[in-house]
């Protein structure tokens, strides 16, 4: 998705095929939630890994903070009333988990609706099969596709989503209690590079959208 912006709808102006109805038709809006919700998610991603920098900011500065405290009590009292003393403290640090909590629960809702795209399409293939077998029509709704392909897909992305929101989660719950700067830089690089959506997911959104018409091909 990088490179893409914006929301696709599905108007006159973008649909390349002319079987616009009844399964071709669901397919196609689910394929613009697709991209529409993965837009979503990387906003969220975005503002998100924000936060985290700012509670690892947070966490290894009051880390510092102790050090220096505990280094103090075994100075002179002269000595020891010169040293930095530390600003902010849990308050501060529990906003920013907040922060990053709400954002967590606005992924949540992505899934969801992701979730549900994944309902409707298997109630597209389970239509499909009912009406022309199990082997499906003989003839694609759009280029190439016969409609499990999309099934496949969906089930795909999801699983994908599902498992980085799972990643998320367990990042809030570690990072607040992390005083390892080298364990800090894991979390947060994990969060902005996603190791459960690689490129090939977005690959897949972008075959997706070509054989929906979307794309051009």
């Amino acid at each position: 998705m990088e490179g893409q912006s914006g929301d696709i709808a599905v108007t006159s102006a973008n649909r390349k095929c002319s079987a616009v109805t009844g399964s071709a038709r669901k397919i196609k809006d689910n394929a613009a939630d697709w991209h529409n919700l993965m837009m979503r998610w990387e906003k969220l991603n975005e503002e998100g890994f924000d936060v985290a920098g700012n509670i690892v900011n947070m966490r290894l500065t009051h880390s510092r903070s102790d050090q220096l405290l505990v280094d103090e009590s075994s100075l002179p009292t002269s000595a020891s009333s010169t040293l930095w003393q530390p600003t902010g403290g849990a308050p501060e640090l529990q906003d920013e988990c907040c922060k990053l909590q709400n954002v967590i629960n606005k992924m949540g809702v992505v899934v969801t609706k992701m979730e549900r795209l994944m309902t409707s399409q298997r109630a597209v293939q389970d239509l499909e099969e009912f009406q022309f077998g199990p082997e499906g029509r003989k003839f694609p709704l759009f280029h190439s596709w016969n409609t499990k392909l999309f099934e496949e897909s969906s089930r795909a992305l999801l699983e994908s989503f599902c498992q980085e929101l799972k990643l998320k989660q367990l990042i809030l719950q570690e990072l607040a209690h992390t005083v390892t700067s080298d364990l800090c830089m894991v979390f947060l690089s994990c969060w902005l590079h996603q190791p459960f959506i690689p490129p090939q997911t977005r690959l897949m959104l972008e075959a997706l959208l070509l054989e929906t018409g979307h794309r051009p091909l």
